[in-house]
């Protein structure tokens, strides 16, 4: 009896259990959050700085001409505003991917991913959770903004962007897995976290229109069009005014399922890097 018991193959999980895997990963992540209330805090700071002192020094200065998605000329702050919402979520993906390099180092790590559960079920829960986390500071960033005087054509936009916001954040949270599973230490992550944020902040549509660019460094305007967080960036503007970039789309959705492709390989203990570096069991 106990013999033919350790050899029956193990019972398959129901859509109730992993419903309940997937609600303890998010509800963890939200105590996280809660908890870590400088976090959410400094989220806010970051593109707060750059709209109230860069974007208002420069709002008499710079303006952006007619070009889609807007249908007038627009001032500078009203252009960074879907750059910096796209900032909000590459660094809430960053420091979400922090936590997992530090879960690593302590251990916990191991226990979530020593779970009869399918280990890409584990990642996509973690990566939803952390995207939740990224789309609520960028509403609250938008709340903001609206009383700068800062909105979309309609209400509408608010609703309109959800579905840019959840892809972009999806796609930035998959990059910092991918990221954390090549970091042993928890100090290291912080410096390639600057490593890649800033360049892939400031070499994007984010600051400034890809057409000036290319007028006048033919060099950056390459590499801005070769960094996927531009195309983030284009798919939250059009969004934001109740339009679709299908370019955007497609680059976004397709970068997102290779870098959680990449991530879930990397954090498998039998193919992934994490073996290859000796860490097979983290």
């Amino acid at each position: 009896m106990t013999l033919v018991a350790a050899g029956a193959p193990r019972k398959a999980f129901g859509p109730a259990q992993y419903a309940i895997c997937m609600q303890g990963i998010i509800w963890r992540e939200a105590l996280r959050f809660i908890h870590q209330r400088g976090r959410f805090i400094s989220a806010l700071v970051r593109p707060l700085v750059w709209l109230f002192i860069f974007a208002s020094g420069f709002r008499a200065v710079l303006g952006i001409s007619i070009i889609p998605p807007y249908q007038t000329y627009v001032t500078y702050d009203v252009y960074i505003t879907p750059g910096l919402m796209a900032m909000i979520q590459l660094f809430n993906g960053m420091q979400s991917s922090l936590s997992m390099v530090y879960d690593r180092e302590t251990g916990n790590m191991r226990t979530l991913l020593v779970s009869p559960f399918p280990r890409w079920y584990l990642l996509t829960s973690k990566l939803l959770a952390g995207t939740a986390v990224g789309i609520l500071q960028v509403y609250t960033y938008l709340a903001i903004a609206y009383l700068w005087g800062i909105s979309p054509d309609s209400l509408w936009g608010y609703l309109t962007v959800f579905p840019a916001l959840v892809l972009s954040g999806l796609m930035l949270g998959a990059l910092g897995m991918v990221l954390s599973s090549l970091i042993r230490q928890l100090e290291n992550f912080a410096g390639v976290m600057n490593f890649v944020i800033f360049p892939m902040f400031f070499a994007s549509s984010a600051l400034y229109p890809l057409w000036q660019v290319q007028e006048k460094s033919p060099w950056l305007a390459t590499i801005c069009w070769f960094n996927p967080f531009t195309y983030a960036v284009e798919l939250i503007r059009f969004a934001f005014y109740e339009q679709v970039d299908y370019f955007s789309l497609v680059i976004v959705v397709g970068c997102m399922v290779v870098f959680l492709a990449g991530a879930i390989l990397a954090y498998d203990p039998a193919r992934g890097m994490l073996i290859r570096r000796g860490g097979a069991a983290e």
